[in-house]
């Protein structure tokens, strides 16, 4: 009986030995380019950015994303895309198998590479100073020149952290502020300084120079860190598509459409049009006055507030194409411009891109029939006019959800949309948009009914 016991407990000892060996030493077979291509299906991996992914006016934008897509395509693959809290977050996923590919600028290290194979096009990134370049200012053109300024910085950021090895290299001197406020993200810093509010800050180059096409005064050109190499990553067991994504980025890297989304984030102006139009006459404002007026009375409002959203969109420029692709007279998205019944020829032609326009509006106001108040629900319509109405919807639920009131914009909604910049907020569970560029639409709804009350005051 013993001597039973005993050799049943080998045999079970022994598989079970062998069974943790094969559990430990078992490694997940992922799909590389041949089995990515025969399902059709590229999942990506990403951050919520201005730089990588976020939605603008409903559909999918970013400078990663663009790039993405136009590889998707070339291969003829749907594109799946999942967005990770962090950098440290995109690595896990990749490992778990939750992507095919990382496809944001993640740092070129030599720990990295005992997991990852770095892909694509390779980015020489460095932190820079921002700094105002208005006429009279007067531009720090060394490090040495920081000493006894006021650079302001979040707190326990990597642009902290640098400060702080640059204030020890110099032998002090440099005047660091932190802000520690959790509603705070560097390119609200960004824009701190062009309007003034504070001296300098510190940001990547490449967030820098996409910054600089918001706000012309700045200056970008002091180097304050070493320059760090960064690119897209997948998995080493997905050395194929590692090799195709670089044949590709090799092979259009001079294809005007690479070039076209390079000028459209890092060149392309994104200055609103925020100063008065010319007025023609006393009683007219553009050569369009009787398409405003025949279209305004659709929706019962009044003709000038639609000559405001023109201008603001194009400046009465019947061509004009936007860096985001908004188009003609009314600054349609092709996507929006297609459910309002137009024509890729008609969104440049002037009555049929204001009857497009009077059409969304008045969807948007249907949309918004919970604003009781319609002066009130005027400002919702337009931000959703120039944001897409889900990232308004968010900004109410983020209202309601702090204690404020989700029909008012001022102070309430339009705060919680500029909230949808960071993280904390953009990742809530109540937001289903994601990342958000807020003060871009908070401009637009303060610039279109300042120069609606303009004309009004101008214009019999």
């Amino acid at each position: 009986m013993k001597y039973t016991f005993s050799i049943v407990s080998i045999f079970l000892i022994f598989f079970a030995i062998n069974g943790c060996k094969e559990k430990e030493t078992s490694v997940p077979e992922w799909p590389d380019f041949a089995q990515i291509q025969a399902k059709g299906e590229l999942n990506v991996l990403t951050l919520a950015g201005s730089m990588s992914y976020f939605i603008y006016k409903g559909e999918p934008r970013g400078y990663e994303y663009e790039l993405l897509s136009d590889f998707a395509e070339s291969y003829d693959l749907k594109l799946n895309i999942k967005l990770a809290e962090n950098e440290t977050k995109l690595t896990e996923m990749l490992q778990n198998g939750e992507g095919d590919l990382i496809a944001c600028n993640i740092p070129v290290t030599n720990e990295g590479k005992e997991n990852l194979l770095y892909t694509g096009r390779e980015v020489i990134n460095q932190q820079v100073l921002i700094q105002r370049s208005n006429k009279g200012d007067t531009l720090l053109k060394d490090v040495p020149d920081l000493i006894g300024k006021d650079v302001w910085v979040i707190h326990d950021t990597k642009y902290y952290r640098r400060l702080k090895n640059l204030n020890d290299e110099s032998g002090g001197g440099i005047n660091i502020r932190t802000i520690d406020k959790d509603t705070i993200s560097v390119e609200d810093l960004i824009e701190m300084v062009s309007k003034g509010k504070i001296p300098y800050t510190v940001s990547d180059v490449d967030m820098a120079k996409l910054n600089k096409t918001y706000f012309h005064n700045i200056n970008i050109a002091l180097e304050v860190s070493h320059p760090q190499r960064s690119s897209w990553a997948v998995r080493k067991t997905s050395p194929e598509l590692a090799a195709v994504i670089d044949r590709w980025f090799d092979e259009n890297r001079n294809n005007p459409r690479y070039k076209a989304i390079i000028k459209r984030y890092f060149e392309m102006s994104k200055m609103p049009g925020d100063e008065p139009a010319p007025i023609i006459a006393s009683h007219q404002i553009s050569l369009y006055d009787h398409y405003f007026k025949k279209y305004a009375k659709q929706i019962g409002w009044d003709w000038q507030l639609l000559a405001s959203i023109s201008f603001q969109e194009s400046k009465f420029h019947l061509d004009r194409v936007s860096w985001a692709g908004a188009t003609g007279l009314m600054g349609l998205m092709p996507k929006t411009a297609e459910a309002m019944g137009l024509t890729p020829e008609e969104m440049t032609q002037p009555e049929p891109s204001i009857r497009a326009a009077t059409l969304l509006l008045k969807r948007l106001n249907k949309a918004f029939s919970s604003v009781e108040n319609k002066e009130e629900r005027v400002k919702f319509v337009l931000a959703a006019y120039n944001s897409g109405s889900g990232h308004i919807y968010d900004a109410q639920a983020l209202a309601e959800k702090q204690g404020k009131n989700p029909c008012l914009w001022e102070e309430n909604v339009e705060e919680c949309l500029k909230l949808k910049n960071l993280p904390e907020y953009y990742n809530d569970p109540v937001v289903k948009q994601g990342y958000f560029r807020g003060t871009e639409t908070i401009n637009y709804v303060h610039h279109v009914i300042e120069r609606w009350e303009y004309y009004k005051e101008k214009v019999n």
